[in-house]
């Protein structure tokens, strides 16, 4: 490791006393040389905001020392001025400002020099591509824009250790991506960063990464160390009918984690030659795999095979209940169906002659960057946002002219969960079941379902705000489906839980789907749009693209990809852009996935040049468009597309 930048011992915070007493870091221990990437990885309420701000000097710790470029920041906090930048997890910057009097004001805060300010400005502006939105008001800005902007302010001066508290959340894949890319580049510079982040596809960027939970640090290594450790091999099958294969693998004794990938199944089994046992115990029951072979496990796979040891709850959730009238519904072949769709604010077309349609019982994923348009067609189609043009038709009402008669017909669960914490479990199931207008008898066995489902029977006087992240998540869905709607919309329903409530939450929903409700899903984890039967794209307004995930990769034809891994990967991804015949490229974990025109020619020549420089490439081959991957190619085409007719 680098010189020691960063060093902890025993860094405690607690918060109360008596009953209401709560660790939030419980002990933690840590070392990050300088120069380094570091990753605090983990759930909300795990602990990773309160240790950014002990480190920080915002917090004051209860017990522990920690210093950081070589400043004691118990003894000392105020030392830590001009050492340390701060990006926090909220939009803290200043929106009646532009950006660059933004970027001003933060130069004049950390005293830069005249004569450096305005290069320093610039350099920035340019180097996080605000160049030509400088005049802009922060609050017009998109928000991968405000995320570009708060890091371009945090280094205003330049700060030997950088801390971004979950920097990209809620911000979609390409300006994830892009926020990335920036953010390596400042390693040239000598800057150690030091990140929180609840996406664990991000983790795999990192140097290292420390897995946290419940206030405690479970792991800590390089990401390729973590995987490693796994014991077993992961597989990857397409087994069908897959709501079968995935009912009998789970209980299956050879099997475990086993998860929904779009059309296929991710499986832990001890060796792969246990594969023929497990086709042939299917085949028992008409269940064929037709497809097997090895993946490599994600970090995600990791944390989650971890907080299985020490979960001590392992009640199955169900969508079962004999009483619903969703199970007996008679459902139309179509639950959603929009045609030429366009809202326009003014001059400002949001939503630009949108079209598709959505099956009933069918988990559709809309998709798009922040500001696309996602959130003003679900408004239309809920009823609360009127068209400009086009049409459309949601649990056969129509949108035009059926408004009111579409919200007893629908469900919504919005990404903070829309939940009263002040109320006990039970008042917030009362309150929207006076929504809904429930009462007597049907309002009794809704809310006993409900309770079991979210595995809350018996915690029905718990305050909300007491909850964990997964309760609560699966107490507002609870609360979204009460009265039995036909539609249910979904709005980055799974942001900041834990994985393995994240994947319970999909259990959840799949048993939705099962039984006749269409669920409309709206997200930023590609490993959840996997889950969806069918995508739509959404860019600037259109849709772009349209399909199952399956069909999207199979009809690419921008070209091939291929998956690079090499000792460096930030530097092989600027010498592979200037390669001829490579179309993009883009960092994916600890490896660089590149776009080409020809696979065999682009393999030769990657092989040859970084043989030459003395960084030979450990392994390059040919691999199936993620999807992320599609959704960064698919917007380029677009905006090519869309300069070609400037």
């Amino acid at each position: 490791m680098n010189e020691i930048i960063i060093s902890i011992q025993g860094l405690s915070k607690t918060y109360g006393f008596g009953a209401k007493k709560v660790e939030a870091v419980r002990g933690i221990d840590l070392e990050v040389g300088r120069g380094e990437i570091f990753g605090l990885v983990g759930p909300d309420g795990a602990g990773k905001t309160t240790t950014m701000q002990m480190l920080c000097g915002i917090l004051t710790p209860t017990r522990g020392e920690a210093t950081i470029a070589g400043v004691d920041v118990i003894k000392n906090p105020s030392g830590l001025g001009g050492r340390i930048g701060y990006m926090s997890e909220g939009f803290t910057l200043y929106g009646s400002l532009s950006v660059r009097e933004n970027l001003d004001f933060f130069a004049d805060l950390y005293k830069v020099p005249a004569g450096e300010r305005e290069q320093r400005i610039d350099d920035l502006l340019r180097f996080t591509r605000l160049d030509r939105a400088a005049d802009r008001r922060a609050e017009n800005l998109s928000g991968g824009m405000k995320k570009k902007l708060a890091l371009a302010c945090a280094l205003t001066y330049s700060p030997q250790v950088l801390f971004l508290d979950e920097p990209t959340t809620g911000v979609d894949p390409v300006s994830r991506r892009d926020f990335w890319l920036l953010l390596n580049d400042f390693l040239d510079q000598g800057i150690t960063i030091f990140v929180s982040t609840p996406y664990m596809d991000e983790a795999e960027r990192f140097h290292r990464v420390a897995l946290m939970h419940k206030g405690q640090i479970i792991a800590c290594d390089t990401p390729a160390a973590l995987r490693s450790g796994l014991s077993g091999e992961m597989l990857d099958v397409l087994a069908q009918p897959q709501r079968e294969a995935l009912s009998r693998l789970r209980v299956h004794p050879r099997a475990s984690h086993v998860q929904v990938f779009g059309e296929r199944l991710h499986l832990l089994v001890s060796d792969s030659k246990h594969l023929p046992e497990l086709k042939t115990d299917l085949s028992k029951h008409n269940i064929q795999i037709s497809d097997a072979r090895r993946t490599m496990p994600s970090l995600e796979d990791v944390f989650v095979a971890m907080l299985e040891k020490e979960t001590v709850d392992n009640r199955q959730w169900t969508m079962d209940d004999p009483a619903s009238s969703t199970a007996h519904r008679s459902p139309s072949a179509t639950a959603v169906n929009v045609s030429d769709l366009t809202k326009k604010f003014g001059e400002f077309t949001a939503v630009n002659n949108v079209s598709f349609r959505v099956k009933e019982g069918e988990i559709f994923g809309f998709l798009g960057p922040n500001g696309s348009g996602k959130t003003t067609t679900i408004r239309m189609l809920c009823g609360l946002l009127t068209p400009t043009s086009g049409a459309g038709m949601v649990a056969g009402r129509d949108i035009l002219t059926q408004q009111s008669d579409i919200k007893p017909e629908i469900g919504y669960m919005s990404q903070k969960f829309s939940l009263y914490n002040d109320l006990t479990v039970e008042e917030n199931l009362n309150f929207y079941a006076g929504v809904y207008g429930l009462n007597n008898s049907r309002l009794d066995a809704r809310k006993r379902w409900a309770l079991q489902m979210a595995g809350l029977t018996g915690r029905e006087r718990a305050m909300t705000r007491d909850l964990s992240g997964g309760w609560k998540q699966r107490l507002a869905l609870g609360c979204s489906i009460l009265h039995e709607p036909s539609v249910l919309f979904l709005d980055e329903p799974t942001s900041g839980v834990d994985p393995i409530s994240r994947r319970t939450f999909w259990d959840l929903i799949y048993g939705l789907s099962a039984r006749g409700v269409t669920v409309f899903v709206t997200t930023h984890y590609m490993d959840e749009a996997e889950h969806c039967n069918t995508l739509g794209l959404i860019y600037n307004g259109r849709l772009i693209a349209h399909g199952s995930p399956a069909d999207l990769r199979n009809n690419m034809r921008a070209g091939q990809m291929l998956e690079v891994a090499c000792p460096e990967p930030l530097r092989a991804l600027r010498r592979m852009k200037e390669m001829d015949g490579v179309l993009g490229a883009g960092l994916y974990g600890d490896r660089v996935h590149v776009l080409v025109e020809d696979a065999k020619r682009l393999t030769r020549d990657i092989e040859s040049a970084f043989a030459s420089e003395g960084h030979p490439a450990r392994h390059i081959a040919p691999i199936p468009f993620s999807l992320e991957d599609l959704f960064v190619t698919f917007i380029e085409m677009e905006e090519s597309r869309n300069s070609n007719h400037v």
